[in-house]
């Protein structure tokens, strides 16, 4: 007999209004908090952003996504190349802190055959990982548990990034 597994998160998703052309990734530099907000964005910088995963892998999941609108690291600057990875350092810093993860796991798949379920915009995944984290529930039933509301994990972790900033070209 199955059980049923609760994520009503997912509706809006399935529900909502899709807008051809439009990439997820991609948030208009003047979005407003709430927009932020609704979009799962824990921090921003001039050429990045840290977004929580909308259907992570792990509570805590974090993507890095650059500003600029590429599926290729070789197509990024050296700029947005140097302040992707500078931030992705500094996610991965906060995110053990935060969720006093034991580890992490920091990976791109970049293109459909490397797993890219969002190929056009590349992006970062930061997943924090305790031992013991891959129990029975994804090994026989294929089913992730998160035990906290997307909406409240990205409050907490945005509390973690109020002092970054790696907007200037020197640091």
């Amino acid at each position: 007999m199955s059980h049923p597994l609760w994520a009503p998160w997912r509706m809006e998703y399935v529900l909502g209004k899709k807008q051809k052309g439009s990439c997820v990734f991609c948030v208009d530099e003047v979005a407003p908090d709430d927009e932020l907000e609704r979009r799962l964005v824990v921090h921003r910088t001039e050429r990045a952003l840290v977004m929580l995963n909308r259907y992570p892998f792990a509570s805590g999941h974090l993507l890095v996504i650059p500003n600029a609108h590429v599926s290729q690291l070789e197509d990024l600057s050296s700029d947005d190349h140097d302040r992707l990875f500078r931030l992705v350092r500094e996610t991965v810093v906060r995110l053990k802190r935060a969720v006093r993860c034991e580890a992490v796991n920091v990976g791109l798949n970049l293109g459909t055959a490397a797993g890219a379920g969002i190929e056009e915009h590349l992006h970062v995944h930061c997943v924090p990982r305790w031992s013991g984290d891959t129990n029975f529930m994804p090994v026989i039933a294929d089913t992730r548990v998160v035990p906290q509301a997307l909406d409240d994990t990205r409050k907490h972790l945005a509390s973690f990034f109020g002092d970054l900033s790696l907007d200037s070209p020197d640091e």
